[in-house]
């Protein structure tokens, strides 16, 4: 009994801890503070970039490195000036050579990766590109790292407290590790990818590239046409009215920047 009240009490303390609020003033569950996101992503990032490089998966496409960077850095231009935490962040980006996937990420403290199946399959303009990159850098400025790694330590401080309680026989750090990596692989809820929709139209706007790209972009998601769909559908589920919904918005983000001027290019890291 004293065990289940100590169950309790933990997820309590937890629910007590987490609360935090998201840039759009959503309520997260935060227990995985932002800096030590920040601080175990940039540990797994040099893990994939080895990993990239030992594979010889890195590009060497000159011409596409200067067009990352180019659109890449306007956008994050606008999250620095946007969010001023952002700022200093150790901003870089990894061109992974693989014409099959089309994909692209961002970790927490703006660790990116952009694929070549991305340009290869889907012959992207800027302002799509600029879409894909507003879209994933606006997950690591919400916190939706920090947030996934939440419910995975969640996950698995309630594993250990409930073999606690039930003096469960099997390993309870073993449960709670494979759970917790599972919940870590998970894709972002749909809300939290409405709010990177969002705040990616809105960073990509002011970086100087058309809102109305947004909608565009999926359309090309949408055709082409494998029976699998592409990574990056995978886990940035689209459901029907995903593009009604994005072109609603596109009025409101026009008047952000009437004029479509460009920011400058933030310098940001190409690793080859």
């Amino acid at each position: 009994m004293q065990q289940s009240h100590l169950f309790l009490s933990m997820l309590l303390l937890l629910t007590v801890m987490g609360c935090s609020t998201s840039p759009t003033g959503r309520s997260q569950f935060l227990i995985v503070s932002p800096e030590s996101a920040i601080q175990q992503s940039r540990g797994a990032y040099v893990q994939a970039v080895e990993a990239l490089r030992d594979e010889h998966e890195i590009s060497q496409d000159r011409l596409l490195e200067s067009r990352v960077r180019r659109v890449t850095g306007r956008v994050v231009t606008a999250a620095a000036e946007n969010f001023p935490k952002s700022a200093n962040w150790n901003w870089s980006v990894v061109i992974v050579d693989d014409a099959d996937t089309v994909n692209a990420w961002c970790m927490a403290g703006g660790k990116m990766a952009v694929y070549t199946g991305l340009f290869e399959q889907l012959e992207l303009t800027d302002a799509e590109f600029a879409q894909i990159m507003g879209h994933e850098i606006s997950h690591a400025l919400a916190d939706h790292t920090a947030e996934r790694m939440s419910r995975a330590l969640a996950i698995q401080l309630g594993l250990v407290a409930v073999n606690a309680a039930t003096d469960g026989s099997r390993s309870a750090g073993q449960n709670a590790e494979v759970l917790a990596q599972v919940a870590l692989e998970l894709p972002n809820s749909r809300v939290a990818e409405r709010e990177a929709d969002k705040l990616g139209m809105r960073l990509a706007t002011l970086a100087g590239y058309d809102p109305e790209a947004a909608v565009t972009l999926w359309q090309k998601m949408e055709s082409l046409g494998d029976n699998r769909p592409p990574e990056f559908l995978s886990t940035h589920p689209a459901p029907n009215h995903r593009q009604a919904r994005l072109h609603q918005m596109i009025p409101a983000m026009r008047d952000l920047n009437p004029t479509g001027s460009k920011l400058p290019a933030t310098a940001i890291i190409i690793i080859d």
